[in-house]
């Protein structure tokens, strides 16, 4: 069986870290899998949005500490900086500018390396059996994937330092609370819910959604001005280039558009 499943269907990509025995620990072959499903859905055509999960009750725990970490105890800086280039598991650094959106259906532990993985997913939704943590400092080192960046990027320096420092792992409900994720729901209604909120993206032009997803990251660490002029840039260049413009908004004024609500609601 293999230690990353992926299945395609109705324009979503199904992304399930299968090795419930380690809690979906990385690998060697979960993160070349794991690799070779990005790769995949950026040259489909017939995939738009992509699901990222783990099977068992864990989501991910993160790089295997009896495969993978000893490589890099006394590592040389050209193994080092081979590895900087793609990140563990891909999508965190090698694939974090894939066009396509991705979201994290988060169903138990996500710790260290696989925190690092479902931060790197654009939309986060937690099981509210969902559990996070940046455990590194308990081992005599930190996060080297993105972790530190996003977690401060997303949550702000204090969050950061409470949650690096301590090494104390937060819940669903704190993670809500902290921005980390978009909303907590019952377990079992985990799949059902990001397939939902993928549905909702799928109803949209994707050149826009990807013009938006590229546009909000290409915001990072950038001034007010060079934020403002770039999103300028970037959305009028869609709106008077994009051929799909004008039959859209038609559909919205005869209130035929999909997701519409109120006294028009059509289904998405």
């Amino acid at each position: 069986m293999s230690k990353v499943e992926f299945e395609k269907r109705d324009r979503i990509a199904y992304v399930t870290i299968n090795r419930p025995e380690a809690k979906n620990a990385i690998d060697k072959d979960v993160h070349l899998g794991l690799c070779e499903a990005w790769e995949e859905i950026s040259r489909d055509d017939s995939v738009d949005v992509a699901i990222l999960t783990g099977s068992g009750d864990a989501f991910c725990a993160g790089m295997d500490l009896k495969t993978h970490v000893p490589e890099f105890v006394g590592a040389g800086p050209r193994k080092l900086l081979d590895w900087a280039e793609l990140g563990l598991g891909g999508l965190p650094r090698g694939y974090h500018h894939l066009a396509k959106p991705v979201i994290a259906a988060v169903n138990g532990w996500a710790l260290a390396g696989g925190f690092e993985l479902a931060l790197s997913a654009d939309i986060r939704i937690a099981s509210e059996r969902a559990q996070f943590g940046s455990f590194e400092a308990r081992r005599g080192f930190h996060h080297a994937d993105g972790g530190v960046a996003r977690l401060v990027n997303f949550c702000g320096v204090g969050v950061a330092l409470d949650m690096l420092l301590t090494a104390d792992p937060i819940d669903a409900h704190r993670a809500l609370a902290i921005n980390l994720v978009s909303r907590v729901v019952p377990h079992d209604d985990l799949m059902s819910t990001a397939e939902r909120v993928a549905a909702s993206i799928l109803r949209n032009d994707q050149e826009a959604v990807r013009s938006a997803k590229a546009t909000v990251l290409d915001m990072v660490g950038r001034s007010l001005d060079d934020q403002l002029y770039r999103e300028c840039i970037a959305g009028y260049t869609l709106m008077a280039d994009n051929p799909r413009v004008t039959p859209r908004l038609e559909s919205f004024y005869e209130k035929t558009d999909r997701g519409r609500v109120g006294d028009n609601k059509t289904p998405l």
